[in-house]
């Protein structure tokens, strides 16, 4: 099982930069990785622009072990994630022959160069077919491209999961009903004791139960937990509302 594994998603469309879409996958990539052990590092949102797209994939590549695009990978004028991505790395556009005969198979007679659009791929990648051997993956060094459908997005990470597994997050969360500037000291003790602790304080403005939520992360689950008790220590009485997992 691998460790410290850090990740960076580069997500393409001007449709997200206008609002016309509203991105679904970042918020299920960060919450997939984070389940896996993976820490997302970096997210950044570019317009459909072949030298921006090298740009930043090559920055990320160099960055981070692992690195997701979401869209740009379809049949039309302004797909044009792959041949940014082929540019990061230098590598010429290709046709593969095998990608080729499966869209061939799939269209039929309706086949156009819109179809064999999407059989080009950067020269020297790795097709991962992860249970889809019509539509792989297509791999280039650590870059994974994958489309920004949601649907197809979610479905080829399910088939991916296991390249990226490391030794997991373990979670506790306090809900406590003082606001942050009451806790803050005791937050900064904690920390202070305990500093490999991934702690968050979240603000809940509409909850009459509760008004902050911390989490507590850390991939030694003996850590977290002596941290956890550590915190209620240091809380005054009263102030904890509930302790979850």
């Amino acid at each position: 099982m691998r460790e410290g594994i850090t990740a960076g998603l580069v997500v393409i469309g001007n449709e997200i930069l206008s609002g016309k879409i509203t991105d679904a996958n970042t918020p299920f990539l960060a919450r997939e990785l984070r389940v896996l052990g993976v820490s997302l590092q970096r997210v950044t949102v570019i317009p459909d622009d072949i030298d921006v797209v090298a740009t930043v994939v090559a920055d990320f590549a160099a960055r981070f072990e692992i690195v997701f695009t979401s869209g740009g990978v379809g049949p039309t004028h302004d797909d044009v994630t792959m041949d940014g991505v082929a540019r990061a790395f230098g590598r010429p556009m290709v046709e593969d022959p095998g990608l080729r005969r499966a869209i061939e198979q799939f269209v039929g007679s309706r086949i156009n160069e819109a179809h064999l659009k999407m059989a080009r791929v950067p020269e020297g990648c790795e097709l991962v077919t992860d249970g889809h051997p019509a539509f792989p993956t297509v791999v280039v060094e650590n870059v994974y491209v994958l489309p920004g459908i949601p649907e197809i997005f979610q479905a080829k990470l399910a088939g991916l999961r296991d390249r990226f597994r490391s030794r997991p997050y373990h979670l506790r969360q306090v809900l406590v009903r003082e606001h942050e500037t009451g806790i803050a000291e005791f937050l900064n003790a904690t920390l202070a004791a305990f500093p490999e602790l991934l702690l968050g304080s979240y603000p809940k403005l509409s909850d009459p139960q509760y008004r902050v939520r911390l989490t507590l992360e850390s991939k030694d689950k003996t850590y977290v937990e002596a941290a956890l008790a550590d915190l209620i220590r240091r809380l005054p009485e009263g102030f904890v509302v509930k302790v979850e997992d």
